[in-house]
């Protein structure tokens, strides 16, 4: 490739200021300009609207989207004050995996010209330049430092350098086109035979320390995890294209006792008699690459989903009766350190991993790690092991639905790295997780061995804000206190009397309950929350009807309990409640037409009240009703001091909330009910509470 190599995730120890900012800054813009780069090969701007496949956006959405990841996140984060492009900050923001909450509904969006897009891309490279060039920067560089937000964004954008690769490689052929930055490997041959190589018992530890991290990192990484591992086998070269080719002549796809229940599932949804990426013309097999189809490449790895990586270790297991199947996390950890793998891109041997050869996989026998043969690199590797929370795991308060909703059981670890994986992808410490049935540049290599692999809980049942709301929203009244949202849904459908009740939009949802206590009123309900962790119980509760979860009782002891929908008489109006994830100061133009908005104990966590108060009547009908729920805790913490729109002294006299309620909303609403005071009580532990009032005020739209 002309390309030169592109630059590793910086490593965020030193003292010399001045030297790692112009590391960042250079990082940043290789990244800027390798993401745009790979989306010049395609051919028009048509290449940009069709979707590739059916369960992802189009392609125009990857292109804005690592872009207004990085406006979003530093707005969040407090670095920036003002918005580049308020519509293409919320259209871009979500819908990248397949979340309910990701809208991948076409009819919904009107999407924006390519120039128009890139034009918004340069006005972006300008402000982060600008930021990385003027923000003041301390080192060591770690969770707690403001530029721990700044390479969120570039390392965001280097995941999606590598899915969005994955997009194009599913694009019809006549949407790309060849591209000399973006050459793949030429050489191809018969696959040499695969081998078993022992592997030694081992104990370590995994998890990384957020106080000194050396390179960038994603919440799941972080923890203290002790493993051990008894003897065992692996493979020494990945599965090829070969060694798969024998599965698929052998009638592997059709037999259904090869397949989990799951993959049986996937398989006849997609119809699929071989892998993805495989092309059979008459008696000859080809391959698609990214950008052309070539005939197929016989030694090179071949990629899979999970589905059909695990079908082909039964079937070999049938074949060799012997114990044959995926290594789990903390095997393959172990076949890493025994291969002589460091921890830490850039200090290893060298593989096809990053960029640094080619814009494909290549041979399985070319790039040897110890007695083994891509331990890194050339494909991601599928493990046994869905992805859980490490003890210790936190979530980032600037990103804390980066993994939370993948702790469900249903997306498995993949390790090692793929040709095009960059960054924080292409360090072994790193923990990322697909849908077992999602395609990447992905293959695997197997295990023999009598150990059962254990699946650690994949539950986030840690998560001790969420089982707090969980418990507020479905479980025990205390201390004589209603329950809260029933009230404030309870008042809110009273308040409307005969007024249309088509829609009612909850906003700052939390975990649904309120939601689905309006439905009993209204035909539509849609509940939105900034935190995926919260919209995640809400689908759940709507997908399988009850969930599990953990109080803290007091230090280490906990109570494990239950909630239903049933137990609360709302099964039968589940059909009637969506959740999506978003940002009430920037909402989707989608998002609109309501009779009802519920906000409830919301103004005082936002970043910009006023602009969620000064643009709310767009989404209510005429007469509609807007219904405001606080205690105003107005914290700098969530909303800087500036935005107050009360709670302080304006000319030597006292201005409430209230007053700055009647000043904002007085042009478009007028005061139909309240000043109210709503108790709540929330559970902490078993002898700690808080209990809190909140002022409801109900406006009606004039």
């Amino acid at each position: 490739m002309s390309q030169p190599i592109f630059p590793q995730t910086p490593r965020l120890t030193g003292s010399d200021a001045e030297s790692m900012r112009q590391q960042i800054l250079a990082y940043f813009h290789a990244t800027f300009d390798r993401y745009e780069q790979l989306f010049e090969v395609l051919k028009d701007d048509a290449a940009y609207t069709v979707k590739p496949i059916a369960l992802r956006h189009p392609l125009i959405f990857y292109f804005g989207h690592t872009a207004t990841f990085f406006i979003n996140k530093l707005v969040l984060a407090g670095l920036l004050e003002e918005r580049i492009n308020p519509q293409f900050e919320s259209m871009f923001a979500i819908g990248v995996d397949e979340m309910s909450w990701d809208d991948l509904n076409d009819a919904r969006y009107d999407w924006p010209t390519v120039a128009a897009v890139r034009a918004y891309r340069k006005q972006v490279r300008q402000t982060v330049d600008h930021l990385i060039r003027s923000k003041t920067l301390s080192l060591p560089i770690n969770w707690d430092n403001p530029w721990w937000v700044i390479l969120m964004g570039i390392e965001h954008e280097r995941i999606h350098l590598e899915t969005s690769s994955v997009l194009i490689r599913q694009h019809r052929l006549d949407y790309v086109q060849p591209h000399p930055d973006w050459e793949p490997c030429r050489e191809s041959s018969l696959a040499p035979q695969n081998t078993l190589v022992d592997i030694p018992a081992a104990s370590f530890r995994l998890g990384r320390d957020r106080s000194e991290p050396q390179i960038y990192g994603w919440d799941n990484e972080f923890g203290r995890h002790p493993a051990s591992t008894g003897n065992f086998q692996a493979s020494r070269h990945l599965v090829s294209n070969q060694e798969f080719l024998a599965f698929v002549e052998a009638g592997g796809y059709a037999d259904d006792a090869l397949w989990t229940e799951e993959g049986r599932a996937w398989k006849t949804f997609a119809q699929a008699e071989q892998p993805t990426f495989w092309i059979r013309q008459g008696r000859q097999w080809r391959l698609r690459l990214m950008l052309e189809e070539v005939p197929m490449p016989w030694n090179w790895p071949v990629e899979t989903n999970q589905h059909e990586a695990k079908a082909f270790c039964n079937w070999l297991a049938r074949q060799t009766n012997q114990p044959v199947r995926l290594p789990t996390e903390d095997e393959w950890q172990a076949l890493r350190l025994f291969a002589g793998v460091p921890d830490l891109p850039g200090d290893g041997p060298d593989a096809n991993l990053g960029l640094a050869h080619f814009a494909s996989s290549c041979a399985v026998d070319r790039y040897a790690h110890g007695p083994l043969f891509d331990v890194i690199g050339n494909v991601w590797q599928w493990l046994e092991t869905p992805i859980y929370p490490l003890p210790g795991f936190e979530v980032h308060p600037c990103y804390d639905d980066f993994t939370t909703p993948t702790f469900d059981d249903r997306h498995n670890l993949i390790k090692g790295g793929s040709w095009i994986s960059c960054g924080n992808e292409a360090a072994p410490v790193s923990r990322y997780a697909f849908r077992r049935h999602f395609f990447q540049h992905a293959g695997f290599r197997y295990v023999v061995s009598d150990a059962p692999a254990g699946r650690p809980a994949s539950h986030y049942e840690t998560d001790r804000l969420v089982s707090e709301y969980i418990e507020f929203h479905y479980g025990a009244e205390y201390y004589g206190v209603p329950n809260f949202p029933l009230t404030l849904a309870r008042m809110a459908i009273s308040a409307m009397g005969n007024k249309p009740a088509g829609k009612a939009l909850d906003l700052g949802c939390a975990t649904g309950r309120a939601s689905f206590e309006l439905a009993r009123h209204f035909n539509k309900v849609t509940g939105i929350d900034f935190s995926a962790r919260f919209i995640g119980i809400g689908t759940q509760l709507i997908e399988q009807g009850r969930l599990g979860y953990t109080l803290v009782d007091e230090g280490e002891l906990l109570s494990h309990k239950e909630c239903s929908l049933a137990e609360h008489d709302l099964a039968s109006v589940a059909g009637k409640v969506e959740f999506f994830q978003g940002d009430a100061c920037n909402l989707k133009p989608i998002f609109t037409g309501y009779d009802l908005i519920l906000a409830a104990n919301l103004i005082d966590r936002l970043y910009s009240p006023a602009r969620f108060l000064e643009s709310v009547h767009e989404r209510l009908n005429p007469g509609g009703l807007l219904m405001l729920t606080s205690p105003y805790t107005w914290l700098e913490e969530h909303t800087k001091r500036e935005e107050w729109i009360g709670g302080f002294k304006k000319d030597g006299e006292n201005l409430t909330t209230l007053d700055g309620l009647k000043a904002m909303l007085g042009e478009h609403f007028r005061l139909v009910n309240g000043p109210l005071e709503v108790p709540f009580v929330i559970r902490e532990t078993k002898r700690k509470f808080q209990h809190t009032l909140a002022e409801v005020t109900i406006w009606e739209r004039r």
